[in-house]
Parts: structure tokens; sequence; C-alpha cells
């Protein structure tokens, strides 16, 4: 049985949910503070940690976060006040793969745990099928989908598996618009629903990863309203161009020196 330690300290909550889980192939052993937490985290191995944002203590679930990431790349989801945007957004910034609201369907639960380690694994898997993998290359960038790793600039750039799927979604669509719902479903393996600003939390941990293009503009675009599109770099340096020809005639001639 896979391991998942659930950090809350709501006690009935986590008997609840390692019953339920039981049956469906996972061990959920439980902490009720950050300190006893981080002790569990680092001293064992689990498949993957469920952790509250908000219980007493000297930790909050936003800290141990912090202190966790640093030192583990075990998959994480937060558990976030239904209607609390900020603990979502800060959650995911500082490394957390997905978030579920309280309160919530424990079926829903497991299925976000499942989708989340679906990817770790396929993550953490060398795939050789005794074909050439398949490779995107947009400019600067080249992503090994076999192999799941991407290059910038022949360095190779550390993602997350969630970071690591949209943007093979982006390069697989290069030059073409791709919806927030669409890029919901293929990357979290769920639909989007009202105020989720999950994926464009993930865009804009990806554009600082990948820096802008050498032309100076935005590799992901966003397209108001629809979605994101990874602009190919013919449109790239047309954008820059027409930036150019708008600039006044001394900081034309400055940005040519």
């Amino acid at each position: 049985m896979e391991k998942i330690l659930i950090i809350d300290d709501d006690k009935e909550l986590c008997e609840l949910l390692a019953e339920y889980m039981k049956p469906e192939g996972f061990d959920l052993e439980s902490a009720h503070d950050g300190n006893a937490g981080i002790e569990k985290i680092l001293s064992r191995k689990y498949c993957m940690v469920v952790l509250d944002v908000m219980f007493p203590g000297g930790r909050n679930g936003l800290a141990v976060l912090q202190y966790v990431r640093a030192r583990t790349d075990t998959p994480i989801l937060m558990l976030t006040a239904r209607g609390d945007d900020v603990d979502r957004i800060v959650g995911l910034e500082m490394g957390a793969d997905d978030y579920l609201a309280k309160p919530f369907n424990p079926r829903e639960l497991l299925a976000r745990i499942r989708a989340i380690l679906r990817r770790s694994k396929q993550g953490h898997q060398n795939v050789w099928s005794g074909i050439e993998a398949v490779r995107h290359r947009i400019g600067d960038v080249e992503l090994d989908a076999g192999m799941r790793v991407v290059f910038h600039r022949g360095d190779r750039v550390e993602l997350t598996s969630v970071e690591f799927d949209l943007l093979e979604v982006l390069l697989r669509n290069a030059g073409h618009v791709v919806s927030r719902d669409e890029l919901t479903k293929k990357v979290l393996n769920r639909s989007l629903s009202p105020y989720d600003r999950s994926i464009d939390v993930h865009v804009s941990k990806l554009r600082r990863k990948l820096g802008h293009e050498s032309c100076g503009t935005d590799r992901i675009k966003a397209i108001r309203g629809t979605g994101y599109m990874y602009v190919l770099p013919s449109l790239q340096m047309d954008e820059a161009s027409d930036q150019n020809d708008i600039l006044p005639e001394k900081e034309k001639s400055d940005a040519q020196n």
C-alpha cells in the first residue's frame, strides 16, 4: 500500500479519511501540527502529502510547505478554506502541486491524489520504447517527452511535473491558442471551475523559469478571456518589430545603438 501523510489538526477528519482510503490501496498516516508533520516527512517515505493551510501551532501549512519543499520533491496537495484565493495562489507559487477547498467530497480528494501520483510517477520514469523519443523544439527551448527533460539554450531547466505537462501541451500547440479549460483538463485532470486560477499561477512560474525570448517578448502569451499561446519565433520577431516601429525616433536610435 502506498503511504500518504495528512497534516491536519482535525483528528476526526484524519481518521475518517484513513478508513476511506484504505480499501483504495492507500495507507494514510496523520500529523496534527506543523512540527510533527515536518518530522514525519523528513524521516519517512511518503508518496505524497496532504497539507491543511490552517492549523494551530508555531507553523501553519504555508510555513510547512516552504520548509519541506526546499528539502524534498514529494508531491503536496493543499487543503484550503473555500473561497480563500490568496492561500491557494500562494501555495501554488511556493511549490504545491494542487489544492482542494474544504469542505470536500472524499471521492474528489481520491481523484486528485491519483491524478497527482500519475503525473509524478510519469515524471520519474525514463520511457524507452525502442524508437526515437518525441521532442518538441521551438526557438531556444527543447522538450524531450520521453526523458521528460527541458533545455533552454542548452541548459537544463528544472520543472515540476505540472509545469512540464503544461509546457508540453503549449509546445505541441505552438502558434495556436489553448483554452484555460483545455489546459486544466489536460494538465490538472479536472474541469475548470469558476475563480480557479491554478493554470494561471503555473503559467506564471513557467514564464519565470524560461524567461523572455532573446528579442525581449513573452514566449507564452495570454489571450484575454480565452487561454494561452506559445508564440512561434517568427511571430515573436514580428511582435518585437511592431513594438520598435512605434518607438519615438530618439528611442529607436538608442535601441539600435
